[in-house]
C-alpha cells in the first residue's frame, strides 16, 4: 500500500537529514560515558537514538522506493510562505529573547504575526498583542512566579511600583 504512494516533494532532503540528525546525536549520547556500562549515564540516551537512527535509515529506505512523480509543488503544498515566514520569525524570537526580554520580543512577535496573519490594522493587531502578552505576562509571572528573560524592560522596577500602589500605609 505504500508503494503507492509517489514521494513528496522535500521528502528525501528531510529523512536524509533526519538520518543525519540522529547520527549526530548518537554520537554526542555516546560522548556522555561511552559504552562503559550498561547502567552508565550514556546508556539510555545512546538506546534512545540509535533506535531514532534505525527507524531513520528505514523510513529513508521506504522513501528511496517511491516514484518521485507527484502534482504537488514544494513552495505551494509543503512549505508555502506563511509557514516560512512563520519559522524565520520563530527563529528571530529565539535570538532575540535574551538580549530583549520576554515583554519586547513577544510583543514584536505577535503584532507582526497577528498582522501578517490576520491582514488587519496595525492598530488592531498591536491592541491584540499587548492584550494577548500581558494576560501569559500575568498569568506566568504574577501568578506562577515564573521568571522570564528581563531584558530591556525594568520589571522589578514596575513591579515593584505597581505593589507600591497596593501596599498599606503605616507607621
Amino acid at each position: 500500500m505504500q508503494g503507492k504512494h509517489p514521494r513528496r516533494p522535500g521528502e528525501l532532503v528531510f529523512n536524509a537529514a533526519m538520518v543525519a540528525g540522529s547520527l549526530f546525536l548518537l554520537y554526542s549520547a555516546y560522548g556522555i560515558s561511552g559504552f562503559e556500562a550498561l547502567s552508565g549515564a550514556g546508556s539510555v540516551p545512546m538506546a534512545t537514538t540509535a533506535v531514532m537512527l534505525v527507524c531513520a535509515v528505514l523510513v529513508l529506505r521506504e522513501t528511496l522506493q517511491k516514484s518521485a512523480v507527484t502534482s504537488e509543488k514544494l513552495e505551494r503544498d509543503i512549505l508555502p510562505l506563511p509557514v516560512i515566514l512563520t519559522i524565520l520569525a520563530i527563529g528571530a524570537y529565539a535570538l532575540l529573547l535574551k538580549p530583549l526580554g520576554f515583554l519586547p520580543t513577544s510583543f514584536l512577535f505577535l503584532w507582526g504575526m497577528i498582522k501578517y496573519l490576520s491582514r488587519r490594522s496595525l492598530l488592531w493587531s498591536a491592541l491584540v498583542a499587548i492584550a494577548t502578552v500581558a494576560v501569559i505576562y500575568l498569568i506566568f509571572r504574577l501568578i506562577f512566579t515564573v521568571l522570564m528573560p528581563p531584558g530591556i524592560v525594568p520589571e522589578g522596577e514596575i513591579i515593584a511600583w505597581v505593589k507600591g500602589l497596593f501596599a498599606t500605609k503605616g507607621n
